[in-house]
């Protein structure tokens, strides 16, 4: 037992080092060169709404319906002859051939006849606005030949044509084939909704 050697002691770890202050910032900023910030840190997941309508464009066209109702064309105020007609700026003179001939599909009709002005342009107001906002692109309109009015001259015709130019959805009318109505009725082009 003499021989025995003490028991060696393995040397403690030494204690880690404190890194100097501020060097992990630095490498954390190292790390990180070149990377692009982010304005914003959340995701916004709700799906987007319908495109809000502007109270302006509301108001403009309620401020139309109420002058329609309103305006009176006049004597001598626009001429009609037999057969009507009106194409704004930029409705090309094949659409206004293909009108004539009824080539479009009618997606909604009114009758006019038997109604007093006043009757006629309320209830032409209202089928337009509802046209417009179903989204049809052509519909017909019977305003009569005038055959049962005094000296058989039509009350409506001129009328209803002077109103429909003031709308600016409307693109073109024009008097309907004989077999449509004739003179008696006209086709009117709606703007196409977007």
């Amino acid at each position: 037992m003499a021989n025995q050697r003490p028991p060696t002691k393995t040397p403690a770890p030494s204690p880690a080092r404190a890194a100097p202050p501020g060097a992990e910032d630095a490498a954390f900023r190292a790390a990180l060169a070149g990377v692009t910030r982010l304005h914003s840190d959340t995701m916004d997941l709700r799906q987007p709404g319908p495109p809000p309508v502007p109270l302006q464009s509301r108001r403009d066209q309620q401020a139309v319906m109420a002058e329609l109702l309103m305006l009176d064309p006049g004597e001598g105020e626009m001429e009609t002859g037999d057969e009507i007609l009106f194409k704004r700026n930029g409705v090309q003179n094949a659409v206004m051939r293909k009108l004539r001939r009824g080539e479009y599909s009618i997606q909604a009709h009114i009758d006019l006849h038997g109604l007093t002005t006043p009757e006629a342009k309320s209830a032409l107001s209202e089928f337009l606005r509802a046209s417009v906002q179903r989204g049809h692109h052509c519909v017909r309109i019977v305003h009569g030949k005038g055959q049962r009015s005094p000296g058989r001259v039509p009350v409506l015709k001129p009328k209803v044509a002077h109103w429909l130019v003031q709308w600016e959805e409307v693109m073109a009318y024009i008097s309907t084939p004989a077999t449509d109505g004739g003179t008696g009725a006209i086709y009117v082009l709606l703007r196409q909704r977007r």
